[in-house]
């Protein structure tokens, strides 16, 4: 589904953020992705998500060179990828049913399907009854269940998450990983990029460890 050949990713700054990368995950599979701050675990996902590209090697996608990916097809690319942030990016103007709905009114869905969906995914993550209020009066565990929302309507085949339980307590912390395995469940390839090994200490999924942007263990 997802495989890295020797990727390097490398800034204008002449800083290398990914080094040598090779890997390889299954469809389907849930994968945690740790390593502290600097690792490259956001640039590893940002590549897989064709936010950013590969300075080097190959990132291939679904049997996709992403290289290859014409710039007028990234759009339709990233439908396919749902992408969960920290900061949870959400528009502090426009309602919970209006963030949860952006993606599927710039893909020009009709309103009743878009309606259909955003209430589904709301739903699938405890909110139905939040739709209409506005971001700032939740709780930082209700705005990151509102990016996931936002990040499944489309019903993606992959969903990335970078740090997506950094700014919750533990209790919402572990509420946030089952959400994410419920996807996974139902067949969606699920990534989590954190720096937390005492939060998933006790989880069974494989974990892909990076350091100074190279891969040190997998397994």
């Amino acid at each position: 589904m997802i495989q890295f050949d020797s990727v390097y990713k490398t800034y204008e700054s002449g800083q290398d953020a990914l080094k040598n990368v090779s890997l390889k995950i299954e469809k389907g599979e849930f994968v945690f992705l740790t390593g502290h701050s600097g690792a490259g675990k956001s640039t590893l996902l940002r590549l897989i998500a064709l936010i950013e590209q590969a300075s080097r090697g190959q990132v291939i996608v679904d049997g996709r060179n992403l290289e290859r990916v014409p710039r007028r097809q990234v759009p339709f690319y990233r439908r396919r990828v749902g992408v969960i942030f920290q900061e949870h990016r959400l528009l502090p103007d426009r309602s919970v049913f209006d963030n949860v709905a952006m993606p599927l009114v710039v893909a020009g869905h009709r309103t009743s399907e878009t309606q259909k969906r955003v209430r589904a995914a709301l739903d699938k993550v405890g909110l139905l009854n939040k739709e209409k209020v506005l971001p700032r009066i939740l709780s930082s565990g209700e705005q990151q269940r509102v990016g996931i929302a936002r990040a499944v309507v489309n019903r993606p085949q992959i969903l990335l998450a970078d740090e997506p339980t950094g700014n919750l307590d533990p209790t919402l912390s572990l509420e946030i990983l089952k959400l994410f395995g419920q996807f996974n469940d139902v067949g969606v390839t699920v990534l989590i990029a954190t720096h937390d090994v005492e939060l998933i200490r006790h989880e069974r999924h494989r974990r892909i460890a990076l350091a100074a942007g190279q891969v040190v263990a997998s397994g």
